[in-house]
């Protein structure tokens, strides 16, 4: 957030947004927003974080910007400008928005399995190997005579291996591998590592570029990168509570709480720095997550402000 914008020119530039935005600007207001944008550093600064704000918004669902804009653009005078208000909000937020909605690179699209943002779907596997795919993920899977090997692109997964004296089942993500043991094992790509979550059996970790390799067993977790291999740690059992539709939480920080959620909800969802360390233990539905926010705004001083169900803000009460 930056302080020395002058809220006054944030509602001024979210002013000048809605009308380029509407369908209905001509050339007289381009020319008149460039000019506005000379008064001053701030005034440019201001436009600066309007466009950025314009670009996340595009990278919204269909035509949902325009119609947003328009629907400003139309509004009686009074809901506009409490509108705009929360638009200058938003400005005031910064540019750099994160988006829970993403599209996917062309090779997840193509994968053989894949989930949208928010969904879940269980799988039976030929050989009886069970998958449950967590939220916006993509997965291939690839069986011959010699090995059952599943590649998970992006996301998350459970799996519930069978019985294959002659094949193994391996895991593949572009950190490394994860062979099954006779397992029961989650495995989530997270940037840089892949984490694994035994509940039975063993699983063997293998980065992609490096030589050794490291078998947990149940009731561990750990983590590898292409290059490097984590200690084993004991289960947090907490990261497995999605298969029960549920993100479990425990004296956990609101913005780290609100970037989970995130994951399961289409749209901008931020938190607000005089808020992000607040702790919050809970169960929280990841299936409902207007709930979830609901259900932290009744027991946080926080409040949640929202221009659309597609882009909302936590702020302080």
């Amino acid at each position: 957030m930056n302080p020395d914008i002058d809220p006054l020119i944030l509602g001024e530039a979210a002013d000048w947004l809605v009308q380029l935005q509407s369908g209905a600007a001509t050339e007289a207001d381009r020319r008149a927003i460039q000019l506005w944008c000379k008064r001053s550093p701030q005034h440019a600064l201001a436009w600066q974080r309007a466009e950025a704000l314009l670009g996340d918004l595009h990278a919204l669902p269909g035509s949902l910007a325009s119609d947003t804009f328009r629907r400003l653009h139309h509004s009686k005078r009074v809901g506009r400008r409490q509108a705009l208000h929360r638009l200058g909000l938003f400005l005031l937020a910064g540019p750099a928005l994160w988006m829970a909605y993403r599209e996917l690179p062309w090779q997840q699209w193509s994968a053989d399995q894949r989930t949208a943002i928010g969904e879940q779907k269980s799988l039976v596997l030929p050989d009886g190997t069970q998958l449950l795919i967590n939220t916006g993920s993509a997965v291939n899977i690839a069986f011959n005579a010699r090995e059952r090997r599943i590649k998970l692109l992006e996301g998350e997964l459970l799996i519930s291996t069978a019985k294959d004296p002659t094949r193994s089942l391996v895991l593949e993500t572009r950190h490394g591998t994860a062979r099954a043991l006779g397992t029961r094992f989650s495995v989530r790509i997270e940037g840089q590592q892949s984490h694994v979550f035994v509940t039975e059996g063993a699983v063997e970790m293998r980065p992609a570029q490096a030589s050794g390799a490291l078998i947990l067993n149940a009731g561990e977790q750990g983590s590898f990168g292409r290059e490097t291999l984590s200690p084993a740690q004991p289960l947090d059992t907490a990261a497995l509570s999605w298969e029960h539709g549920m993100l479990l939480a425990r004296t956990m920080r609101l913005d780290d709480l609100l970037a989970e959620l995130g994951r399961y909800r289409r749209g901008v969802l931020r938190c607000h720095g005089d808020v992000a360390a607040l702790t919050v233990s809970g169960a929280f539905p990841v299936k409902d997550t207007d709930a979830s926010l609901r259900l932290l705004q009744d027991t946080l001083p926080i409040r949640i402000n929202s221009l659309t169900h597609y882009w909302v803000a936590i702020e302080p009460r």
